[in-house]
């Protein structure tokens, strides 16, 4: 194991974002969730971040999803280039670069020829801007009228296997890490075992070995908020069938583990002490620093703040929603429409983000175990001769 003088000296060197293939790896068998971080606004939290997981020697994942990057900006105003040199700007400024920068949720949603076509020019665009892990989404495509798992995941499949070997040919010799999704977050039918192993079984045939696997387990995006406005705590994450799912995995000798998407309703007590560490390998936050920076802006930037809400309320109100839970479905969408405005925040206004989002950050790697993740990183490129690969 390299010692912390090396560690810390490896990871404050600039380098290329880690290849995601090199976490997952690394932390095989390592009681521990990574945090795949969603930064929708400023760069900010993701300093705030990476200051956190300086002090505890941690790795990151930084992870945007289609809807919210791309070469037309999403609802973000994001390019992926752009939130690629956001994240080194971060990193830079607090001398961290152990982070992945993963394009989350490639997603198919009706399998057409035009729509493949859109995703695969979304994803070279990821790789051109040094994007080091891909989650591929076709979990749209499952048919609820075939009676065999088979013929259900079929169109799944098949279109996975097409977009999942076009990374591979354009990524080469670079090392990058993978996510499959094979049950669609938030809908009320969990993955089945059977369907999670013949799914990752199916691209291990194919060649194609995924570190992390989305499934459908009771998890939703975003959060759930009551009549005042606040977060209603989500705990109906199915716990014991992601277990059943790994435990199988790791009988048939399997190296994928599971990718925990909605996690930001899930209270941080409850994912350290439920939730199944190691065989829950990565764990989605979104929408979590979402309402950080809308908290802050509230604070300290009040006119703001009040346009972003009034224009959320106009653009999506209706008469029979409280504005709370209007405002907390679709404030997304404000931030390309806001993002300029957003960036030239007042620095006291900043400086509190960053504040707020180390001190969340350290809770966060409280519960998922991630103390010292970068020194199992080390050691595995170490003991591989991978420390010079990207």
């Amino acid at each position: 194991m390299a010692s912390e003088i090396e560690i810390i000296a490896y990871f404050e060197t600039p380098r290329d974002p880690l290849p995601l293939s090199y976490i997952a790896k690394g932390l095989a068998g390592v009681e521990t969730i990574i945090a795949a971080i969603n930064p929708r606004a400023t760069e900010e939290v993701i300093r705030g971040i990476l200051r956190s997981a300086k002090k505890s020697k941690s790795v990151v994942i930084f992870e945007l999803a289609l809807s919210e990057m791309s070469l037309s900006g999403g609802y973000t105003g994001y390019t992926p280039q752009k939130f690629a040199d956001r994240c080194k700007s971060a990193a830079e400024k607090e001398k961290w670069f152990a982070y992945s920068l993963h394009a989350d949720h490639l997603t198919l949603k009706k399998g057409t020829d035009e729509e493949m076509a859109f995703l695969m020019m979304e994803t070279k665009a990821r790789i051109e801007a040094g994007f080091t892990g891909f989650a591929i989404d076709t979990s749209f495509l499952f048919n609820k009228e075939e009676v065999t798992v088979a013929g259900q995941l079929s169109e799944i499949l098949s279109k996975g296997l097409i977009l999942f070997q076009f990374i591979k040919e354009l990524m080469g010799e670079k090392p990058y890490g993978l996510e499959g999704e094979v049950g669609e977050i938030g809908i009320a039918d969990f993955t089945s075992v059977e369907e999670a192993v013949h799914y990752v079984t199916t691209l291990i045939r194919s060649d194609i070995f995924i570190d992390y696997l989305a499934i459908a387990n009771g998890s939703t995006h975003g959060v759930s908020v009551d009549a005042e406005g606040k977060v209603v705590p989500q705990l109906g994450i199915n716990v014991q069938r992601t277990v059943e799912i790994t435990e199988e995995f790791k009988k048939l000798g399997i190296d994928t583990r599971i990718a925990q998407h909605g996690i930001t309703g899930t209270p941080v007590e409850v994912i350290a002490s439920t939730f199944p560490h190691g065989s829950i390998a990565k764990g989605n936050i979104g929408t979590f620093w979402q309402r950080l920076v809308q908290d802050v802006l509230a604070k300290y930037e009040p006119e703001l703040y009040g346009r972003i809400k009034s224009w959320v309320l106009e653009k999506y109100g209706k008469p029979d929603v409280d504005e709370h839970k209007t405002f907390a479905k679709n404030s997304k969408y404000a931030w390309k429409e806001f993002f300029n405005e957003v960036e030239n925040i007042s620095e006291e206004a900043k400086q509190a983000i960053i504040t707020q989002a180390e001190a969340d950050m350290d809770e966060f790697i409280k519960a998922l175990k991630m103390e010292n993740t970068a020194s199992y990183c080390i050691k595995y490129m170490v003991d591989n001769f991978l420390t010079n690969t990207y």
